[in-house]
C-alpha cells in the first residue's frame, strides 16, 4: 500500500530535478542520467580515478593534483593565508605573486592541510543503534501530573492541550538532549576505532548526509607539509576586484599551485593525477566537476528558510557592512595597513556580496511558495500513512518550536557563546588554548566534538603556524565586535559589563592585544602542551579574558544544543526518513564539504534577450585595462603582450551546480582530462543555496590554454611547466 501511495507522491512532490541540477556523492552517483542525457558512460573505474585525483584544502576549498610528484592545482585565492604569511617588508608575495623555479624556492604553507577521500563507510545502522539503547522518556507520565495540577483561572477546567503540549515538550527537549549526546559520542568512539585500526596512516572523519538521514565514515590521507609553488600578481589573479566578482564576462588567472610532501620531506607520489586537455571542452560539450562544496540549504524547512530571511541573514550583513567600512578606513593610513588589511577585506566583500543574493533570493516569492507547496505536500503524505507518521511524527512543529525557544537567547549565544563578539585571530587562539586543556583532560567520547582526539592534529598544525598576526588589525577587529556586542546586547548587560567595565571597547582592544603574548607560535605551543596547568597559571590577559567568559559561554552552548540543535537534528532526521519513504535516495544530500561529483555542459545563458557567449578571450583583457585598481594589467603582461596569442580562451562558463569550497575544483570532461578551474560562479549561482536553476545559474572556470600561456609566455615558469607537460602529453 506504501509504495503505491508513494510512487503517486514522488509525482506530486517531487518537483523533478532539472537537468544538470545537483552536488552528488560518489556512491550515488545518477550515472543512467548522465548517459541518457549527454550520452556519456560513467563507470566505477572512471570515479575511482577521480576521486583520487581530487583533494580538499581544509582551509575550505577543493584542488586536483597535476603531476605524480605531488602538485596541485587550486585557485589564487584559496592560497590566501599562504600568499600573507610570506608577506613582509621586503617582499609582498600578496601583490607580486611567487613563481617558484626550484623545490628551494617553494614556500611552506603553515597553516595548509590536504586531504584525498580513500574510502567511505556507512555507519547508520551503528548510528541509530546506539540511539535505540537509550531509555525511553516517561512522556504519559510527565503529562498527566502536569494537567492535573492546572487549570483554567476562570473556569477552574483544566487545561488540556496548552499544557500537555508544554509538558511533552518539556521531556521532548530532554531525550533530543540525550539523543544528541548519544550521538556524538558513538560518532566520536567510531572515528577513534577507525583512526586506531589504521594505525595513523588515515585520518577518519564521522559525516552526516540528508541531514541526519545517513550518516558515512570517510577515511582521508592527510598531508600537513604543503608548499606554494606558483601564484600570479594579484592584479591578473583578481582582474576586476569586488566590482566583477559574481560577474561574466570575466578576465582572471584564478590560478595556483601547492605541492604536497610525505613525512620524509620527499614530494608525495600522486601516481591517480589529471591530464590536462589544452583545448578545454567546446560549447555544448558535457563537463563535470569533483569538488567540496562547502553548503547548501535546500532541504530546509519554511520555517528555517524564513529565519534565515528575517532574521540570521539581516543581522550578518548589517554587522558585516560596517566591518568593511572600519576595514578600508584602515587601509588609506598607509602601504603596511593596506597590504595588511587585505585578505579579510577581500573576504567580507566576497561575504557580503553572497549574502546579499541569498537574501535576495529568499524575498523571492516564487522560492518560498514552492517550498511552501512542497513542504505542504510532504505533510500531506505523512498524515496520509499512519504506519510512517508514526515513524517520524510532526518534525516541523518541532522545527517551529525549536525556533521560537532559540530566539529569546540568540544573540547572547551569538556573541558570548560562538564568540562573534571577539574578533581577531588572538582571542581565537585564547579560546582554543583555553577550551582545549580543558577539553584534552576528559575521556575521548566526552569532549566538544571539535576537540575529539580525531580533530586534534588539526587544531595543532592551526595553532602552532606561524601564520603573522597584526596588532593593528587585531584592534580593529576586537574594538568593533566588542562595541557590537555591547550595542546589541546591552550595556547594562551582566556580561558586557564584565568584559568591559570602565572600558570604552578601543581601551580594551588595545589593553588585551598590546598586553598579550599569543602572536608568538612558540607561546601558544608552550601553552598548549603545558595544558590545564599552564593555561591556569598564565596570566597574559587574552588567556585571563577566555578563562573569565569559557563557563557563560559554554552554558550558552549547552543551552543551544538542548533547546534548538538537539531538537533541530531529530527532527531533520525524520523529515529524511519521510524523504526515503517517498523517493529514497533519488535525490542528492545538501553540501556539507564533502566530496561531491557535479554535471553539465558548457553553455552560455540569456541576459535579458541577450546571448552571453560561453567564452571570454585574452585580446579583451587588454582593451578592459585602465592602469588603476582592480583593472590594472600587471606589468609582466604588458611587457610579453607582443608574445601572448590574443585569441587564447580565458575564462568560461558551464551550467554545473557548485557552491563555496568548489572553489578550486577541476573541471572535466568524459575522459576525466581536465578542461577547466573553477574558481567562481555568476550571481545567479548565489541562490543556488536554496534552488538551481538551469537557465541561469553558472559555474565560471579558468581555461586551461591561459594558464599554459602565461606559464610559458608571462613567468617562464619551466619548473611548473616541464611536470605540465608531460601531464598534458604535450
Amino acid at each position: 500500500m506504501r509504495l503505491a501511495f508513494s510512487g503517486l507522491l514522488l509525482i506530486l512532490l517531487a518537483s523533478p530535478l532539472q537537468a544538470d541540477e545537483g552536488m552528488w556523492t560518489f556512491d550515488n552517483f545518477p550515472a543512467r542520467s548522465v548517459q541518457q542525457e549527454y550520452g556519456v558512460r560513467i563507470d566505477q573505474a572512471w570515479l575511482d580515478q577521480v576521486r583520487l585525483a581530487t583533494v580538499r584544502l581544509e582551509n575550505g576549498c577543493t584542488g586536483s593534483f597535476a603531476s605524480d610528484n605531488g602538485l596541485i592545482l587550486t585557485n589564487r585565492h584559496c592560497t590566501f593565508s599562504c600568499l600573507s604569511e610570506h608577506t613582509d617588508a621586503d617582499h609582498n608575495v600578496w601583490r607580486d605573486g611567487l613563481v617558484a623555479r626550484h623545490p628551494g624556492e617553494e614556500k611552506r604553507c603553515s597553516s595548509q592541510q590536504v586531504s584525498v577521500l580513500m574510502t567511505t563507510t556507512d555507519i547508520t545502522k551503528q548510528v541509530a543503534d546506539a540511539i535505540a539503547e537509550l531509555d525511553p522518556p516517561e512522556i504519559e507520565e510527565t503529562a498527566t501530573v502536569t494537567i492535573s495540577e492546572s487549570e483554567n483561572v476562570e473556569t477552574g477546567e483544566a487545561v488540556v492541550e496548552q499544557d500537555e503540549a508544554e509538558s511533552v515538550q518539556t521531556v521532548q527537549e530532554a531525550s533530543d538532549a540525550a539523543i544528541n549526546e548519544a550521538r556524538n559520542k558513538i560518532l566520536t568512539r567510531l572515528e577513534q576505532a577507525c583512526e586506531a585500526e589504521a594505525k595513523g596512516k588515515i585520518s577518519c572523519e564521522a559525516v552526516a548526509l540528508y541531514h541526519g538521514g545517513q550518516y558515512f565514515l570517510y577515511q582521508y590521507k592527510r598531508y600537513s607539509d604543503v608548499r606554494l609553488v606558483f601564484a600570479p600578481e594579484v592584479g591578473i589573479g583578481a582582474f576586476g576586484g569586488d566590482p566583477d566578482n559574481f560577474n561574466f564576462p570575466r578576465w582572471c588567472l584564478d590560478a595556483a599551485f601547492l605541492r604536497v610532501y610525505d613525512d620524509d620531506g620527499q614530494p608525495a607520489k600522486t601516481p591517480d593525477y589529471l591530464r590536462w586537455r589544452a583545448a578545454g571542452a567546446q560549447a555544448g560539450e558535457p563537463v563535470f566537476v569533483p569538488g567540496h562544496p562547502g553548503s547548501t540549504e535546500r532541504q530546509l524547512t519554511t520555517a528555517q528558510l524564513e529565519l534565515l530571511r528575517n532574521v540570521s541573514l539581516p543581522d550578518w550583513l548589517m554587522r558585516n557592512a560596517e566591518l568593511r567600512g572600519r576595514y578600508k578606513q584602515f587601509s588609506t593610513v598607509d602601504e603596511q595597513a593596506f597590504d595588511e588589511v587585505q585578505e579579510p577585506l577581500t573576504r567580507i566583500e566576497n561575504g557580503l556580496k553572497v549574502r546579499k543574493n541569498e537574501l535576495a533570493a529568499l524575498l523571492d516569492d516564487r522560492l518560498m511558495d514552492q517550498k511552501r507547496q512542497r513542504e505542504a505536500t510532504l505533510r500531506a503524505a505523512v498524515t496520509a500513512d499512519p504506519v510512517l507518521a508514526a515513524e517520524v511524527g510532526d518534525p516541523w512543529s518541532q522545527i517551529d518550536q525549536a525556533i521560537v525557544e532559540y530566539l529569546p537567547f540568540r544573540k547572547q549565544y551569538l556573541y558570548i557563546g560562538a564568540g562573534v563578539g571577539f574578533g581577531g585571530k588572538m582571542f581565537a587562539y585564547a579560546r582554543t588554548l583555553v577550551r582545549g586543556a580543558a577539553e584534552r583532560a576528559k575521556p575521548n567520547e566526552e569532549r566538544l566534538r571539535e576537540y575529539r582526539g580525531t580533530a586534534l592534529p588539526r587544531i595543532e598544525q592551526s595553532l602552532f603556524a606561524s601564520a603573522p598576526v597584526h596588532p593593528r588589525l587585531e584592534q580593529i577587529q576586537l574594538a568593533f565586535s566588542l562595541g557590537k556586542m555591547r550595542e546589541e546586547l546591552g550595556p547594562d548587560d551582566p556580561n558586557v559589563q564584565k568584559i568591559l567595565g570602565n572600558h570604552t571597547p578601543e581601551q580594551l582592544a588595545r589593553s588585551l592585544v598590546e598586553g598579550s603574548g599569543l602572536a608568538d607560535p612558540a607561546l601558544r605551543r608552550k601553552l598548549w602542551e603545558g595544558g590545564t596547568v599552564a593555561v591556569a597559571k598564565s596570566d597574559d590577559p587574552m588567556i585571563r579574558l577566555a578563562r573569565a567568559m569559557d563557563p557563560e559561554a559554554r552554558a550558552l552552548r549547552k543551552r543551544y544544543e538542548e533547546v534548538y540543535e538537539g531538537p533541530i537534528k531529530a527532527a531533520a532526521e525524520n523529515l529524511a526518513r519521510a524523504r526515503f519513504a517517498i523517493d529514497g535516495t533519488s535525490t542528492y544530500p545538501d553540501a556539507t564539504f564533502t566530496l561531491r561529483l557535479s554535471y553539465g555542459a558548457v553553455k552560455g545563458w540569456n541576459e535579458l534577450g541577450h546571448e552571453v557567449d560561453p567564452f571570454t578571450y585574452l585580446g579583451r583583457l587588454y582593451a578592459r585595462n585602465t592602469g588603476q585598481p582592480p583593472f590594472d594589467v600587471p606589468k609582466s603582461w604588458m611587457q610579453r603582450k607582443r608574445d601572448l596569442d590574443m585569441k587564447t580562451r580565458f575564462n568560461f562558463v558551464a551550467t554545473i551546480d557548485a557552491t563555496g569550497g568548489n572553489s578550486g575544483s577541476p573541471v572535466i570532461n568524459k575522459d576525466a582530462q581536465l578542461v577547466g578551474l573553477l574558481f567562481d560562479g555568476n550571481a545567479y549561482s548565489i541562490a543556488g543555496a536554496y534552488w538551481y536553476d538551469p537557465a541561469l545559474n553558472r559555474a565560471i572556470s579558468v581555461h586551461p590554454a591561459i594558464i599554459l600561456e602565461a606559464l610559458e609566455k608571462v613567468y617562464d615558469a619551466d619548473y611548473v611547466l616541464g611536470e605540465l607537460s608531460e601531464a598534458a602529453g604535450r
